[in-house]
């Protein structure tokens, strides 16, 4: 067994043939790693200190440059000790701006007698929000938001599914524990606060992705990583706290919402429930934009789903700069006629990188400026002559094509095609809803944009890089938040809605893209950008 020791203090133990990673995972020490530990993303590198520094291994060849190598950097996925060490971790990122507002219709609440207090919880794959509500007149009492400590293991499903598959029970077990312990540990924070004794809570009611309800309670979720992707359940689950291991709540009991297939979980369900998706008139568009592409359109009384992998890049992730939305991030960009650059950064401090909102803003003026074309390519400074104003945005990483936006930042070939293919998923989705429902995108009354990322996305970077269809007016979309922790308030306060939510979730039809025929070459063309303008 090794000791390790981080530059800032910590020590823990990693037993023989152990990850680093996981020593740090289970020491509460959180590094990212996109791919859950797979050796693919190179991020959750670390810098062994002093001279025994062990010989790298292809995995890490692969992901650092020889000089990050010869300076001690190594890959806490690939790095098993062997013996003590002293290490240095990354920067940790200031704090996180959580949406947590939504769309919230009127009701009148139903407690059940004895009820008084309980709680509203939104489990997402990058953020988890935890709402405190009085029973019985339906006020919000407060909110935490934090970020899903599960990302230590992957940040998107597949690569969370990936992490249970390979550590089997045990997996499953430490994944249920984190968002459990996460949950509980906000729920005591929020009672505290409020002066609410955690005994008079009564219920909590969890909207979630399929996943992370499968997650959450423990079910093993591998079969939602291979055909024919069946959950193992759809209706809403009603168990006791203490059996999903939050024991300090264990007289709480836990209602899940119902969920469609494996890739439209309780949080659309809960987000086409608040948004009126079958009352509405005309024809809507529910999306909600992130890791994951889910929508559902509403369109002569009928409703119809589907869902896509967008990746993360549009959270900041498999981005040479990527980065989330904190403290540093650069969420907004705006190239001048005479090239130059002005960023907007969280925080108004120094950019230390690009989140996703950043990231499709960056791409957006770049396609607007013709320093990328419509099939993806970046162009080169050589292409371009000494005079012209763009020309000193333009480098190189790697002897690829890049556009420099600050010195800690640049957006590279390489990103711009992981953009590409979230573009493609997502339009392909939308364009394939359409097509079924023999709709033009110019009929489209309304567009509803959920979820963390789409709040930060004006419109206009929307449809400047393709993410819905040219043809649609950006005065038709429209921003509705958090609507997956509203729905999860609103199945709090109501048993009426939460009977109603399982009848939504059963008419809803679902798509698989992947067995639509001709899907292929409708993501090939979906994937081309806009003519800039």
């Amino acid at each position: 067994m090794a000791e390790i020791t981080t530059t800032e203090g910590a020590r823990f133990p990693c037993v023989e043939g152990q990850a680093l990673l996981d020593a740090l995972l289970a020491a509460g020490l959180f590094i990212e790693s996109p791919c859950g530990g797979l050796g693919k993303c190179g991020k959750c590198r670390v810098r062994v200190m002093g001279d025994a520094v062990p010989a790298p291994v292809a995995e890490e060849q692969a992901c650092l440059s020889g000089e990050e190598l010869a300076a001690g950097w190594r890959l806490a996925c690939a790095l098993r000790p062997a013996e003590d060490m002293t290490v240095a971790l990354p920067e940790s990122e200031g704090g996180h701006a959580i949406l947590a507002e939504g769309y919230m219709p009127a009701l009148t609440p139903d407690a059940v007698r004895g009820e008084a207090y309980g709680l509203a919880v939104d489990i997402g794959t990058t953020t988890v929000v935890v709402s405190l509500l009085d029973l019985r007149d339906g006020r919000e009492l407060g909110t935490e938001a934090m970020i899903n400590p599960q990302r230590g293991q992957g940040l998107d499903v597949l690569s969370r599914i990936a992490y249970a598959q390979e550590h089997g029970r045990e997996g499953r077990d430490a994944l249920q524990r984190s968002i459990a312990g996460a949950i509980e540990d906000m729920a005591l924070t929020l009672c505290g606060r409020c002066g609410v004794s955690p005994s008079l809570l009564g219920r909590i009611a969890v909207a979630a992705n399929t996943t992370m309800l499968h997650l959450f309670l423990g079910v093993d979720p591998a079969p939602l990583g291979v055909r024919p992707f069946t959950p193992a359940f759809t209706r809403g689950r009603d168990v006791g706290a203490g059996e999903v291991g939050m024991a300090r709540l264990a007289h709480a009991r836990v209602m899940t919402l119902p969920l469609v297939s494996a890739y439209i979980g309780a949080d659309i369900v809960a987000g086409a429930y608040v948004c009126g998706m079958r009352e509405r008139r005309g024809s809507v568009l529910f999306i909600d934009i992130g890791t994951n592409g889910e929508m559902v359109l509403a369109h002569q009384g009928r409703l119809l789903s589907c869902s896509c992998a967008a990746g993360p890049a549009l959270e900041g992730m498999n981005i040479l700069c990527g980065m989330r939305a904190a403290e540093g991030a650069i969420e907004g960009v705006r190239i001048g006629p005479g090239g130059e650059v002005s960023l907007q950064v969280i925080g108004g401090v120094k950019p230390r990188g690009i989140c996703g909102s950043g990231i499709l803003s960056a791409l957006h003026e770049m396609l607007r400026c013709s320093l990328v074309a419509p099939n993806g390519r970046m162009a080169r400074e050589n292409e371009l002559s000494p005079e012209d104003p763009r020309r000193p945005l333009c480098c190189a990483r790697d002897g690829k094509p890049a556009i420099l936006l600050a010195p800690d930042a640049v957006v590279t070939q390489g990103d711009v095609r992981q953009v590409q293919l979230a573009k493609g998923a997502i339009l392909s989705g939308v364009t394939a809803l359409l097509e079924r429902a023999d709709l033009e995108p110019g009929g489209l009354d309304r567009v509803l944009v959920a979820g963390q990322f789409g709040a930060h996305l004006p419109a206009g970077d929307l449809m400047g890089c393709g993410l819905l269809p040219e043809a649609l007016d950006a005065a038709r979309v429209e921003y509705v938040g958090n609507t997956s922790r509203t729905g999860a308030c609103v199945a709090l306060l109501s048993q009426r809605s939460r009977e109603d939510m399982e009848e939504l979730a059963r008419e809803i039809g679902h798509i698989e893209l992947a067995e639509m025929e001709g899907y292929d070459r409708l993501f090939a063309r979906c994937m081309r950008f806009p003519a800039g303008r």
